[in-house]
C-alpha cells in the first residue's frame, strides 16, 4: 500500500480524488491501493524544558542547551500544566498505524522548509525506518499533482532542507528560551519573549518610533510661481530652499515686480519603464498592505487559502522570476483570462503578442518560482480573496506586457532673479500600466502635464506664494515598510560582515514575517496606530 501524508485534511481530500482513495476512514482516505492522510500543521515539535529535567525560570539553569533534543507532540494547557493534545495523539496514532502497514511513503507536506520539517518531526518521533518518497510541486491543480506523481522524488534530496529547518528550530529554541528566561528573571516579575527574528523585528519598529518622537523639525521656506501659456496654466517651485521667512520675502517682492517668467531650458527625454517583476509574497503583502490596508498575515492566509484551492501556485516563495518551462505555459494562463471580465480587454489585446521577458530567469528560482495563476478559472471567491487573486492576475499582465513609454520635461525659469523648476509626465504608449489604468497611477512622480514651452519663451507671471515647509522624519513603520525593512536590514547594520551575512535575505523569511509580526501583537509588544506599528505607552 502507499501512503501519502498531507499537511492538512483539505488538501489530502483532494490527493484523495485525484488518487483513488475514496472510502472515508478515521483520519484518511483508502482506495485504490492508496492511503492518504494527513497532520493539521506541526503535530511534533521540540520538547520544553521540562522534559529535559528544568522546571520553572532559574538562572542557574540557564544557559538550556540540550545535546540531543527531545521530540514531543503539540501541548495543550490544562490548569498549570501542558499535556498532549488528545487531537494530536489521535493522528499521530492513525499515521503510525499507516507507517507500519505502507510499502511506499509518500510525502506531500507543503514542498517547503516549513512543509518538510512538519514530515521529517513526524516520521522522527515515530521512529519510522521506512524509505519515502518526495512529491515536489508548485500548484495543486490536478494536472501538476498526477505531473509530481509520475516525477516523484527520492526523500533523500531533500536531507539539506530538513537539516536547515532544523537547525532553524534549534536556532529559535537556544535563543527563545535562554533569552526569554533570563529577561524574566532579571525583571523580577511577569515573563518576557525574546526572540532570534522576534526582538530585532521590535528593534527596528522601536527604533523608528523614538526617531520618529525625537525628531525637531526645521522650518524652510520655498517660492512658489503661478504662470501659464495657451490657457494651460502650471506651477513651478523655486530652486533654492530659504532658512528664513525675512530672505523668501525679499525674493518674493522681487519676484512680484518681475512681471514675466522667462524659460532659461527645457530638457525632454524619453524614458522605458520596465513592467514590475512577479510577485513574490514579501512584495504581494507590501503592496496588498499599502492599496488595501490587508496585514501580512491576513495576504499570506488568503494567499494560502487560494493555493488549496488550486487557482494560484505555491505562495511562500521568495522568487519573483519563474524559469522558461513555466514561461512556455504563460501564453495560456493569460489567454485564460480573457474569459475574467476584469481583465478580458487587455487579455484579448495581449493575444499573439510577444511577451515580456524580464521576469523569466533560471537562475534566480531557488524551491519555487514566483506567484501566478493556475489554468483553474477561480469561481467562487469571498471579496478579500477576489482582491489577491486579481492582485495576482493583474501582476501577470503586466510582468509579460510591453514596457511603458513617457517623455518627462524638466522647464527651468526665471523671474526676478530667482530660478525656478517645473516637472511634468506624459504618456507616449502605456504598455504594461494598461492593465490597471488610473487606478494604478505612479504616486512619486510628478504626473502634471505642461504646455508646449519652448526655450526663450516670455511667460506672464500670474502670482507668487512663499511656501512655509518643515523637514519630516522617517515616518513610523507600516507593516508594509516593516517587510521591506526586514528584507534589507543590511542597510542599516554598521559592521560590515555582519552587513554581508544579512545581505542576501533579512531576517526571516517570507514564510515566517507574517507570524513574527502577529506574534508581536498577540504578546502586546506592538499595537496599531492607525496603520503604523508603535510600542505601547505603558504608565
Amino acid at each position: 500500500m502507499k501512503v501519502c501524508i498531507a499537511e492538512k485534511p483539505s488538501v489530502a481530500r483532494e490527493i484523495a480524488v485525484i488518487v483513488g482513495a475514496t472510502t472515508k476512514k478515521d483520519g484518511y482516505m483508502e482506495g485504490n491501493g492508496y492511503a492518504v492522510t494527513w497532520a493539521f500543521g506541526h503535530l511534533v515539535g521540540l520538547a520544553m524544558p521540562e522534559a529535559y529535567g528544568f522546571t520553572g525560570f532559574k538562572a542557574e539553569n540557564l544557559p538550556i542547551l540540550p545535546k540531543e533534543f527531545i521530540l514531543q507532540p503539540r501541548q495543550v494547557k490544562e490548569g498549570k500544566e501542558y499535556k498532549n493534545d488528545p487531537g494530536v495523539m489521535k493522528q499521530l496514532n492513525v499515521i503510525k498505524e499507516l507507517f507500519s502497514r505502507a510499502d511506499r511513503i509518500i510525502v506531500m507536506t507543503d514542498a517547503g522548509r516549513e512543509g518538510e520539517l512538519i514530515f521529517r518531526f513526524i516520521y522522527n518521533y515515530l521512529d519510522c525506518k521506512k524509505p519515502f518518497e518526495r512529491l515536489w510541486i508548485s500548484s495543486l491543480t490536478d494536472r501538476a499533482i498526477r505531473e509530481g506523481l509520475q516525477n516523484l522524488r527520492p526523500g533523500s534530496d531533500y536531507d539539506n532542507l530538513y537539516l536547515s529547518a532544523r537547525a532553524r528550530s534549534h536556532a529559535d529554541y537556544a535563543v527563545g528560551i535562554n533569552a526569554s528566561q533570563a529577561l524574566s528573571i532579571a525583571a523580577g516579575s511577569g515573563v518576557f519573549s525574546l526572540g532570534r527574528v522576534q526582538t530585532p523585528t521590535l528593534a527596528m519598529i522601536c527604533s523608528r518610533y523614538l526617531e520618529n518622537k525625537d525628531f525637531k523639525p526645521q522650518t524652510y521656506f520655498q517660492l512658489k510661481l503661478h504662470t501659464a501659456k495657451d490657457a494651460t496654466s502650471f506651477s513651478a517651485l523655486s530652486l533654492e530652499k530659504y532658512d528664513t521667512q525675512t530672505k523668501a520675502d525679499e525674493l518674493y517682492a522681487l519676484v512680484n515686480s518681475g512681471g514675466t517668467a522667462n524659460v532659461v531650458s527645457v530638457e525632454r527625454k524619453e524614458a522605458n519603464q520596465e513592467p514590475p517583476l512577479l510577485y513574490d509574497l514579501t512584495t504581494l503583502q507590501k503592496e496588498a498592505n499599502s492599496k488595501h490596508g490587508f496585514s501580512a498575515d491576513k495576504t499570506l492566509t488568503i494567499a494560502q487559502t487560494l493555493y488549496e484551492k488550486a487557482v494560484l501556485s505555491y505562495p511562500r516563495t521568495g522568487s519573483r522570476y519563474i524559469s522558461t518551462d513555466v514561461f512556455d505555459e504563460i501564453p495560456q494562463l493569460l489567454n485564460s483570462l480573457k474569459s475574467y471580465s476584469r481583465f478580458s480587454a487587455y487579455a484579448t489585446s495581449m493575444e499573439n503578442a510577444p511577451l515580456n521577458i524580464r521576469s523569466v530567469d533560471d537562475k534566480k528560482i531557488t524551491d519555487h518560482h514566483a506567484i501566478i495563476i493556475t489554468e483553474n478559472k477561480p469561481g467562487d471567491l469571498s471579496p478579500d480573496e477576489r482582491i489577491i487573486y486579481e492582485m495576482v492576475a493583474g501582476r501577470m499582465l503586466e510582468a509579460f506586457s510591453k514596457k511603458c513609454k513617457k517623455e518627462n520635461t524638466v522647464v527651468s525659469l526665471e523671474c526676478g532673479g530667482v530660478t525656478f523648476s517645473a516637472r511634468g509626465s506624459i504618456i507616449l504608449s502605456a504598455g504594461w500600466r494598461g492593465v490597471f489604468g488610473a487606478q494604478e497611477e505612479e504616486k512619486e512622480e510628478d504626473a502634471t502635464v505642461l504646455p508646449d514651452i519652448v526655450q526663450g519663451d516670455s511667460l506672464p507671471m500670474k502670482g507668487c506664494d512663499v511656501l512655509e515647509k518643515q523637514t519630516k522624519p522617517r515616518p513610523l513603520h507600516t507593516e508594509g515598510s516593516l517587510l521591506s525593512a526586514m528584507e534589507t536590514c543590511s542597510k542599516e547594520v554598521t559592521d560590515e560582515a555582519e552587513r554581508e551575512a544579512l545581505k542576501e535575505s533579512g531576517i526571516g523569511t517570507p514564510a515566517t514575517r507574517a507570524a513574527i509580526i502577529e506574534t508581536l501583537f498577540s504578546r502586546e509588544y506592538i499595537v496599531r496606530e492607525k496603520k503604523s506599528l508603535v510600542p505601547p505607552i505603558k504608565d
